[in-house]
């Protein structure tokens, strides 16, 4: 089993911390979301360092990476992957990501096609279908209350805050379909990564931007389109994502596999690690 090294690299303007572990040929980066770092990947890391140089990134704004005042905006979360991607001296690279660091690897691939070589994606819509369905998807209106809540100053922070974080636990064992997945050490990590200074601003940050700015022209042109091979791994039980949101994701990614999990929810990777390791190693099996 690969040792994973905790390292840091000065990118886009701001350190970034980063978990990396193997040393293949090739480069797999785990973006992960909210409200959590790069331990949500820690079911990952270890299997799929035996092929692959395996990096996973605390997001700006989260854990152990720089926590400016700006840059919250999709564009600019873009190529903080894409600077990472060159600093370790790759050119591209397998991008996986989870809830928002699903929309950024999204993102990635739409608007810079040639640094993705495959695209896992867990339990985020294709952004254009996401759009859509908050115009006209009363269900998911309703689910995604929390975005609106997230646009007002200081109270998102002061209600998570609240009892310890208790909020925390409750958005991972609250959702889970399988709580035992999430053991007292697991949600103190997370916790812990979300209590550092300037942390919790900055990851509700991230919803205020995209509200307030949108995505600022970066997929101009591009038609939405994703041109590489790209899985689609989803938990069928997620309370903030309805199934339906996947639906019509073929319309515009030429090359897609969808894997649905029953009896699972939103934290996918963490809640079947098992089934999520397959998938994604069945799906990378040529590249091995």
């Amino acid at each position: 089993m690969s040792v994973i090294e905790h390292q840091y690299a000065f990118i886009n303007d701001i350190q970034m911390h980063y978990v990396k572990a193997g040393h293949g040929d090739r480069l797999v980066v785990l973006l992960h979301g909210f409200p959590e770092f790069w331990y949500s990947w820690r079911h990952q890391i270890p299997v799929l360092s035996e092929h692959f140089t395996v990096v996973a990134p605390d997001l700006r704004g989260y854990n152990e990476t720089d926590k400016p005042s700006w840059g919250y905006e999709l564009d600019v979360l873009t190529n903080d992957v894409v600077s990472l991607i060159d600093e370790l001296g790759h050119t591209k690279a397998i991008v996986v990501g989870h809830d928002w660091g699903g929309m950024v690897a999204w993102a990635l691939a739409i608007a810079y096609p040639h640094r993705v070589e495959r695209l896992i994606n867990m339990n985020i819509p294709h952004p254009a279908l996401f759009t859509a369905a908050m115009g006209q998807n009363w269900q998911q209106m309703r689910r995604s209350w929390y975005i609106l809540f997230f646009q007002l100053p200081f109270l998102p922070e002061a209600f998570i805050r609240a009892n310890n974080y208790e909020a925390i636990e409750r958005v991972f064992r609250g959702m889970a379909i399988d709580k035992s997945r999430f053991t007292d050490e697991d949600i103190q990590q997370f916790k812990n990564a979300m209590a550092q200074p300037g942390a919790l601003t900055a990851a509700i940050n991230y919803y205020r931007a995209i509200t307030q700015q949108g995505s600022r022209g970066m997929f101009s042109g591009t038609g939405m389109r994703v041109s590489m091979p790209t899985l689609l791994i989803w938990g069928e039980e997620d309370k903030a994502l309805g199934k339906e949101l996947t639906y019509g994701t073929d319309r515009f990614v030429n090359d897609l596999q969808m894997r649905y999990i029953p009896n699972c929810s939103h934290w996918v990777q963490q809640e079947q690690p098992e089934l999520v390791n397959q998938y994604t190693l069945d799906f990378l099996a040529d590249l091995t």
